[in-house]
């Protein structure tokens, strides 16, 4: 993992064999031993130590990018705390809001409370994103794998959709496997649609790099992702910057409750949830 800090190398080396570890671990490497308990251990973090540990990726963020960066902002609970957070440190980083069309009206309302906003807009309708690409399905995650049973004309995946492969990745839920047998398409196309696509053209007009809300907690392709990167992913092919990766839904509502953040009133109306009205994500 590429943001482990020398202090949490040396107490975890120190909890474990050094068998399990290699001596010579850099904690600039993409390669570590036992990520997945490194992660394990940072979510049981207090949150003042995760706010710590996330400053502290911010900070590297900022300054690698010399100042050209932003947040990713939906206005749910998750982007609201990180705009915070960033804000704390660099007051002037504008967030970037994803306008699809589809938000409930208060989500709406809560964003244009926010000062420095950009509205994004997509190029393409909902309905005709629907007709040509198919449906979302409970998550993106979801839909992928119900796609790719859907339309590809490999056996070997969809063989990995149905069983996994031969460590257990990449199966899709079974309780979700009847999905393939829908009489309408199903796609996660719609995020690139309305929220990926928008932004990359606004990275590519202003040169800025990301800040997302995303927690690996959420979803399995996540939670590898941060295992691969960390929460700074400076390689990727969309580089951007997850500094509360390792964050929990509890520690988002301490954290608001805790510096007495204003959020979106969806939640307060008994939705989990303030994104789109049938496809919401935080």
């Amino acid at each position: 993992m590429s943001d482990l800090t020398k202090k949490e190398v040396k107490e975890f080396r120190s909890r474990i064999k050094d068998k399990d570890v290699p001596n010579n671990i850099d904690i600039q490497t993409k390669e570590c031993a036992n990520n997945s308990a490194l992660l394990a251990e940072r979510k049981k973090y207090p949150v003042k130590a995760k706010v710590h540990l996330t400053n502290e990726r911010i900070r590297e963020w900022y300054e690698h990018h010399e100042g050209m960066v932003y947040v990713a902002f939906s206005g749910g609970k998750d982007s609201t705390v990180l705009l915070h957070l960033v804000r704390q440190l660099y007051p002037e980083v504008p967030a970037v809001f994803c306008d699809t069309g589809l938000e409930f009206p208060e989500n709406r309302k809560f964003v244009k409370s926010i000062e420095n906003v950009v509205w994004l807009r997509p190029k393409m309708t909902f309905k005709a994103a629907l007709d040509k690409y198919g449906f979302p399905i409970v998550s993106k995650e979801v839909s992928k794998k119900v796609n790719d049973l859907q339309t590809s004309n490999s056996d070997k995946l969809k063989n990995i959709r149905l069983h996994g492969n031969e460590k257990g990745h990449g199966k899709l839920s079974t309780k979700w496997q009847f999905l393939a047998d829908a009489p309408f398409k199903v796609s996660a196309k719609c995020c690139d649609i309305y929220k990926k696509n928008p932004s990359k053209a606004y990275e590519k007009e202003t040169g800025r790099y990301p800040f997302v809300g995303t927690m690996t907690e959420e979803s399995s392709l996540r939670k590898i992702t941060y295992l691969k990167t960390g929460c700074n992913a400076y390689d990727n092919n969309s580089p951007r910057s997850a500094p509360i990766s390792f964050w929990t839904e509890e520690d988002i509502w301490e954290y608001i409750k805790l510096n007495n953040i204003e959020y979106s009133e969806v939640y307060d109306m008994g939705y989990e949830r303030s994104g789109w009205n049938n496809y919401s994500r935080a």
